[in-house]
């Protein structure tokens, strides 16, 4: 729809005159009832300012476009109004406002005062078309610079739409470990830069849910390009004989123009499924420490379900539990509690061998999936598995766990070497002979070696846990709250959300609510920065930064991401700041955590929930008000 089709002569005045906002906004108001686009006028006036209030719609440069859907509107409708000497509309650069539209759209129909607004907004940051409209003498004048304006803009469009008709397709996948925030936001990033570049890209995510918008074989066919932008393994052998580019999710996110003209320049290497050439090629792409992190990502990625829902059981039976039946007993006392004790258990018991066996998958294929999984839960079982002499059971927890996922998945990398240079007879009988036993074979011989070494390090590492003093343990919250907010789902953040769920395995249940308390933090930070410190951001951000008190809750570290990325020399000292108090106090409190996930939800199951509010509310103030002096307000134009 065209702004002009909404625009009548009749509805627009020219070179008026307003003592305020309010009396500006009750004449707009009147300039649509007698356009014959209200029903009510008093709802609409209503929804009008209920809209001004969460910012104000003056969005400098002179310019201001109220609008609102409302029940109180029957058709939609545009009017607009010239004011040569200004009136104060509240803009966000705090000048005058000599141009206003104000949109009426009807509640229930399309978001057509979207299209408008967006289209409005971009013709009015023309310094040229907006002199002339204010320079119209008569309304004709003014709806014909518009039609001008709108015409030629569209033409460009059409242009450009038959320009890129046959233009390269691009495909894309996208994928985190933890599936949430930074799976779609790189998604979008991919997209909005593949419009801005005239190109037409699809873009498969694989969140937290499992894949959406699936890639085809027509699709991959068709396409010219494939970028994946993923911190953890997507299935790869589909992109067999395709050019394909290989990246972090992160890249996906902050260099999605880069990638695309990379597709579309045709500088990426053909990809080759199963073969030395693969291989070689994503050796040359991604280096050692790359590698290693996307390897353990994918392990963590699916082991995460086995922690979050055990965890949660295990904590829900100490809370329907009677401590004084049995304290020894505490947890499984009562038949319901035990119930969901026992459960949640027995998800615990899968977490090694799951984490083992992804890293070892990410690493061999599904070749290796077998022998990581043995080697997992070797890892669980522990010393007693490699000398059953009736010595007390050490297990080689969460370390041996990481151990026996890369030394199965290389362990079965050399073997497929090997077993390249076999009879191709052979071929059929290597994934369900050779593989498993040969592979099972050696991840016995190799953990039995180990285990041992690896039991003894991990009591140390939880002895030493264990005899950390009170100052110890807030630094260690301070530290670990911290790195939560280094780099928002980065390799720092994970580190320490890993050593936070290694921790559950060993009891150090209060490491995990420190952990947690540190990645809620950071977008509770931006959220209360937005609401009390509204000048020095932008009215986008403002309307980002409300929705991150619902992100910060639910513990989604990443949507303070935008924040960190538009202003990183600020944003991210304040969100450090105010996480690490967070965890320091956590930790202060004796605050527990028995889930590695869930945020505001499993609050009825944290240990001592009102000093874990207390240091969420501390480390969110703290960063906030360090934000807040830190940032400068903003400018015109931004």
């Amino acid at each position: 729809m065209r702004i002009t089709d909404l625009l009548a002569e009749q509805s627009i005045i020219l070179q008026t005159n307003f003592k305020d906002k309010i009396s500006a906004i009750d004449f707009l108001v009147e300039l649509q009832q007698k356009a014959g686009h209200l029903s009510d006028k008093d709802q609409y006036k209503q929804d009008i300012l209920k809209r001004e209030e969460s910012g104000s719609t003056a969005i400098g440069e002179g310019i201001a476009i109220p609008h609102a859907k409302s029940t109180g509107v029957k058709n939609a409708g545009l009017v607009a109004v010239t004011i040569p000497n200004g009136v104060d509309f509240q803009s966000l650069d705090g000048a005058p406002t000599n141009l206003i539209f104000m949109i009426a759209a009807p509640e229930k129909g399309e978001n057509l005062h979207l299209e408008v607004l967006s289209r409005l907004s971009t013709f009015l940051m023309d310094d040229a078309f907006r002199q002339r409209l204010m320079d119209a003498k008569t309304p004709k004048a003014f709806r014909d610079i518009i039609t001008e304006k709108e015409s030629a803009e569209l033409s460009n469009e059409a242009s450009l739409q038959a320009s890129t008709s046959t233009s390269a397709r691009v495909l894309a996948v996208t994928a985190c470990p933890t599936g949430i925030a930074h799976t779609f936001m790189a998604a979008e990033a991919l997209e909005k830069s593949a419009k801005k570049l005239g190109y037409s890209i699809k873009v498969e995510t694989n969140g937290s849910s499992g894949a959406k918008n699936v890639l085809t074989a027509e699709d991959i066919q068709a396409a010219d390009g494939i970028i994946i932008a993923a911190d953890k393994n997507v299935e790869m052998s589909r992109f067999n004989g395709k050019p394909v580019l290989r990246t972090k999710v992160a890249d996906g996110i902050h260099k999605a123009d880069e990638l695309i003209e990379t597709i579309i320049l045709k500088k990426a290497s053909i990809y080759y499924h199963h073969s030395q050439d693969s291989i070689e090629q994503n050796t040359e792409q991604e280096s050692i420490g790359r590698q290693i992190y996307k390897h353990l990502m994918n392990g963590v990625s699916y082991m995460l379900p086995f922690v979050i829902g055990g965890g949660i059981l295990i904590a829900l039976a100490f809370l329907l539990d009677d401590y004084s039946l049995n304290p020894a007993g505490f947890g499984s006392n009562t038949p319901i509690a035990a119930w969901f004790k026992s459960i949640g258990d027995i998800a615990f018991q899968f977490m090694l061998p799951i984490l083992s066996a992804y890293i070892a998958t990410s690493i061999a294929d599904r070749p290796g999936l077998l022998a990581g999984f043995i080697g997992g839960y070797i890892a669980s079982l522990g010393s007693t598995f490699a000398d059953p002499s009736g010595m007390e059971t050490v297990s080689a927890g969460f370390l041996g766990a990481l151990a026996s996922g890369f030394l199965a998945g290389y362990l079965i990398l050399g073997l497929k070497t090997l077993c390249a240079y076999l009879p191709e007879a052979l071929e059929g009988i290597k994934p369900v002979l050779i593989y498993p036993v040969v592979g099972l074979i050696l991840i016995g011989i190799v953990m039995c070696t180990i285990n041992p070494f690896m039991a003894s390090i991990n009591t140390v590492f939880t002895n030493g846990l264990n005899s950390m003093g009170g100052t110890s343990k807030i630094l260690l919250g301070f530290l670990l709250g911290g790195m939560m907010a280094a780099d928002m789902g980065g390799p720092i953040n994970k580190a320490a959300y890993v050593f936070g769920t290694a921790s559950l395995a060993s009891g150090g249940f209060d490491i995990m609510a420190a952990v947690m308390a540190g990645g809620m933090v950071p977008p509770l930070i931006t959220a209360l920065s937005t609401t009390f410190f509204k000048n020095k951001f932008t009215a986008e951000e403002r309307k980002s930064g409300f929705i991150n008190y619902i992100m910060g809750l639910c513990f989604i570290t990443e949507s303070a991401i935008p924040f960190a990325a538009a202003d990183p020399l600020r944003v991210l000292p304040a969100c450090i700041a105010g996480s690490a108090t967070a965890g320091g106090i956590s930790m202060l409190m004796n605050c527990t955590l028995h889930a590695p996930h869930g945020g505001i939800f499993v609050l009825p199951v944290i240990g001592n929930p009102f000093g874990y509010i207390l240091a969420l509310l501390a480390g969110s103030v703290v960063g906030s008000i360090l934000l807040g002096i830190l940032k400068k307000p903003i400018t015109i134009g931004e």
